[in-house]
C-alpha cells in the first residue's frame, strides 16, 4: 500500500472528491516519469560522452607521442638497414668477385707441374741458343758477313723464328687440343708423330753426319802422324836437317788427302742436310717448348702471384666489411625491438575511429532523449494545463462572484510569481531543473485555495439551510 501522504495521492483523491477527470493527471504522471526517466539518460549520457571526449582526447595525444616516438625509431631502423644493405651488397660484390677468381684459377691449373714448366723453358732456350749459333755460323761464313754485330743482328732475327713459329703452334695445335681433347686429338697426335719422326729423322742424319765427321777426323790424324813419322825419318848425322825429295812428295801427297778429306766433308750432302734439318727442327723444338712451357709459367704466375694476391686482398676487405656489420646489426636489432615495442603499445591504445564512432552513436543518443524529452514535458505541461483546468472548473462551479474574482486574481499573482522562477534559470542557459517543484506548488496553492473554497461554501450552507 501506497502512504495516504504521497502528493499523487493526495492530489487523486481531491480529484477524486472534485470530480474532475483522472486520466488527465495520469498523462501527466507518465509524461513525468517519462521526463524523469529521460532527464537521467541524458545525465547519464553526458557523462558518457564527456568521458569519451575526455578518453578521445587523452587517445589522441598518447597517439601522437607513442607515433612521434615510433617514428624515430623507424627512422632510425630505415637508416641502420640502408647502411646494412649497402655493406651487405658490397659484401656480396666482393663474394661473386672471390669466387669468380676462384673459378679462374681452378681453369688456369696447368697440365705441367712447374718443375716441368721450367725444364720446357730451359729446352726452348737451349734450343734458341743453338739455334742462334747455327745462324752465325751461317751469316758470318756462309753469307760473309765479317762485322761482329752486324752478324750476330742477322743470327738473333733468324733465331726469333722460333717466337714467330709459337702463336701459330699455340692456335693452331696446342690451344684447340686444350679446348676440346676428343674433336682434335687425332691432328694433335699427327703434329707429334710427325715431329718424332722429323726429330728422329734429323737425329739420324745428324748422327751420320757425326760418323762422317768423325771418320774424316780420324783419316787426318792418321794422314798427320804418317807426315810427321816421315819428317822424323830424315838423317840426324847430316849437317842440315832435308828432306829428299822423295819425302817431299809423299809428304805432299798425305796433305793433298787431307785436303780433299776436308772438301769431301765440307760437300757431303749429309752436312747440307744436318745444317738445314737442325736449323729447321731446333726453330720447331723451340716453339713447341716454348708453347708449352710458357702458359705453365703463365698459370702458375696468375694463380701464384696474382690470383693468391687478389684473394687475400678481398678476404681482408670481407672480414673488414664483417666487422663493420656486426654492430649495425646489433643496432638495428635494438632498434627494432624497441620498435616493436611501441608499436604494440599503439595497438593497445584504443581504436581513435571507434572511439569516434561511439561520440557519435552518443551524440545520437543524445539527440533522440532531447526529442523524446521535449515530447514528454509537452505532454507534461498540456496534462498538467487540463488538470488545473478541470480542478478550476470543478471549483468555480462552486464559488461566488466575489470569490471566483478573488480566486483570479490569486490565480493571477501565482502565475507571475512562477514564471519569474522558471525564467530565471533559463536566462542563464541552463534547463529548469524545479520545474516540477513549482508546479506541484502551483497545485497545492490551488488545491488548497480551492478546499479553502469549498469549506466557506459549506459554512455558508450551514448558516443559510434553507
Amino acid at each position: 500500500m501506497e502512504p495516504t501522504n504521497n502528493p499523487d495521492f493526495q492530489h487523486g483523491y481531491t480529484s477524486g472528491v472534485e470530480g474532475v477527470n483522472r486520466e488527465t493527471y495520469e498523462g501527466y504522471l507518465s509524461s513525468q516519469v517519462n521526463t524523469d526517466w529521460l532527464s537521467e539518460r541524458i545525465q547519464e549520457k553526458r557523462t558518457e560522452l564527456a568521458n569519451t571526449e575526455q578518453q578521445l582526447a587523452e587517445t589522441t595525444e598518447a597517439n601522437r607521442t607513442a607515433f612521434a616516438t615510433l617514428q624515430a625509431h623507424t627512422v632510425q631502423v630505415e637508416r641502420l638497414a640502408k647502411q646494412i644493405s649497402q655493406r651487405e651488397a658490397d659484401r656480396q660484390t666482393l663474394e661473386a668477385d672471390r669466387d669468380q677468381l676462384r673459378e679462374r684459377r681452378t681453369k688456369a691449373a696447368p697440365d705441367y707441374s712447374l718443375l716441368a714448366g721450367l725444364l720446357f723453358l730451359i729446352a726452348g732456350i737451349s734450343f734458341l741458343a743453338g739455334d742462334l749459333i747455327i745462324s752465325h755460323e751461317i751469316v758470318a761464313y756462309a753469307l760473309n758477313i765479317r762485322n761482329t754485330n752486324e752478324a750476330w743482328a742477322f743470327a738473333v732475327g733468324l733465331a726469333m723464328v722460333s717466337i714467330l713459329l709459337k702463336p701459330a703452334y699455340d692456335r693452331l695445335i696446342e690451344k684447340p687440343y686444350q679446348e676440346d681433347p676428343v674433336k682434335n686429338g687425332q691432328r694433335y697426335g699427327r703434329f707429334k708423330m710427325a715431329l718424332a719422326v722429323f726429330s728422329v729423322l734429323t737425329l739420324a742424319v745428324l748422327g751420320w753426319f757425326r760418323y762422317e765427321a768423325y771418320r774424316t777426323d780420324q783419316l787426318k790424324s792418321a794422314i798427320n802422324k804418317s807426315v810427321r813419322q816421315l819428317q822424323l825419318n830424315t838423317d840426324p848425322t847430316a849437317a842440315t836437317q832435308t828432306l829428299s825429295p822423295s819425302t817431299l812428295n809423299q809428304i805432299e801427297k798425305q796433305l793433298s788427302q787431307s785436303s780433299e778429306l776436308n772438301l769431301a766433308l765440307v760437300n757431303s750432302p749429309w752436312a747440307l742436310l744436318s745444317f738445314v734439318l737442325s736449323g729447321i727442327l731446333f726453330a720447331l723444338a723451340g716453339a713447341v717448348c716454348l708453347g708449352i712451357a710458357l702458359p705453365v709459367l703463365s698459370a702458375f704466375w696468375f694463380r701464384w702471384l696474382q690470383a693468391d694476391i687478389k684473394l687475400w686482398k678481398l678476404r681482408r676487405r670481407l672480414k673488414r666489411l664483417d666487422k663493420e656489420i656486426a654492430p649495425l646489426e646489433t643496432q638495428l636489432a635494438d632498434q627494432l625491438t624497441q620498435q616493436n615495442v611501441l608499436q604494440h603499445n599503439l595497438d593497445l591504445l584504443p581504436n581513435l575511429t571507434d572511439l569516434k564512432e561511439q561520440r557519435k552513436s552518443i551524440l545520437s543518443d543524445l539527440n533522440e532523449f532531447y526529442a523524446e524529452l521535449k515530447l514528454a514535458q509537452t505532454d507534461s505541461r498540456i496534462s498538467n494545463f487540463n488538470d488545473g483546468y478541470g480542478q478550476g472548473e470543478a471549483t468555480r462551479t462552486g464559488l461566488s462572484d466575489e470569490e471566483q474574482r478573488q480566486l483570479r486574481k490569486e490565480m493571477l499573482s501565482l502565475q507571475h510569481t512562477s514564471r519569474k522562477r522558471v525564467d530565471e534559470p533559463r536566462a542563464n542557459g541552463t534547463r529548469p531543473l524545479t520545474e516540477r517543484t513549482e508546479n506541484h506548488r502551483l497545485y497545492d496553492l490551488i488545491r488548497l485555495f480551492g478546499s479553502f473554497c469549498r469549506m466557506s461554501y459549506k459554512k455558508k450552507l450551514a448558516y443559510y439551510p434553507g
